[in-house]
């Protein structure tokens, strides 16, 4: 979806994402754009396998500028989670050891109410073919896990990038029903208006010969006016309807909307052939 909008607020907070020995620059750039689609902004690579800085993630990042410049890159993992007082590792897999393992949302929740005391957090994630070993696991202080298909459970790392984002971003809100921008108002149509579109439907229908038998008329007109009342129309959609039908009596198959466009006063063409 497009929207990026530089008029706007850029949000750039929260937890460093640290990627441990990434492979190829365009899942880099990839995971920059979901850090930023979310207010993620401090980018940090450890020992990233084509060097750095790498024109494949820039062009993958979809103008998440701002976090492909200000990444940072790290010979060793410790380096790169030295100056941090809180660490996630994200995985897949069980893992041997007697760390917690926390869904996405607690891990968000926890990471979000260290943010607010100023603790400089992260979180972990491994190479595209294999994670984290156990020995990296082991420098984090908690695990968390995806609630995904156990037999398929490997997630592209720009994926479990955007899962962590998103919940980062949530756990921020104060309303989780919240969104950024409402459908246009539209002002509910009078009984006046509902009624109108009743009689120029009707009338041009009986013009085509639509009640027959003549007989039936009263209740196909029931009928007919049970449909469109169902639902509570707007102005602006009793309006759509009402044009509809006057195109419908303007214009002909024989005499369609075209070169020879008829202009509104002249006499609507027979359409006598075409019922």
């Amino acid at each position: 979806m497009a929207g990026t909008n530089s008029e706007r607020q850029l949000l750039a907070e929260g937890p460093a994402i640290i990627l441990v020995e990434p492979q190829m620059g365009e899942n880099i750039g990839m995971v920059a754009r979901a850090m930023a689609n979310f207010g993620l902004a401090e980018l940090r690579l450890v020992n990233p396998r084509d060097g750095w800085p790498n024109e494949k993630a820039l062009a993958t990042a979809s103008k998440a500028d701002h976090v492909i410049e200000a990444t940072k890159v790290y010979d060793t993992l410790e380096q790169a989670i030295a100056d941090l007082n809180f660490v996630y590792a994200t995985t897949a897999r069980e893992r041997d050891g007697f760390k917690p393992v926390r869904s996405p949302v607690i891990a968000a929740e926890t990471l979000r109410a260290k943010f607010r005391v100023g603790e400089g957090t992260g979180i972990l994630f491994g190479r595209e073919r294999w994670g984290l070993t156990n020995e990296e696991v082991a420098l984090a202080d908690e695990i968390v896990t995806f609630p995904v298909n156990p037999a398929f459970a490997s997630l592209n790392i720009a994926q479990a990038v955007l899962l962590m984002s998103y919940e980062w971003m949530k756990s921020g809100m104060e309303d989780l029903g919240a969104v950024p921008f409402q459908a246009m108002g539209q002002t509910p149509s009078t009984k006046e208006q509902l009624f109108g579109l009743f009689d120029q439907l009707e009338e041009a229908l009986d013009a085509r010969g639509y009640f027959h038998p003549a007989g039936k008329k009263p209740k196909m007109v029931d009928n007919l006016r049970a449909v469109l009342s169902r639902r509570a129309f707007t102005e602006q959609e009793i309006s759509v309807l009402r044009g509809v039908i006057s195109s419908l009596d303007r214009f002909s198959r024989k005499s369609p909307r075209g070169g020879r466009y008829p202009k509104a006063t002249e006499t609507p063409p027979d359409d006598s052939a075409d019922a």
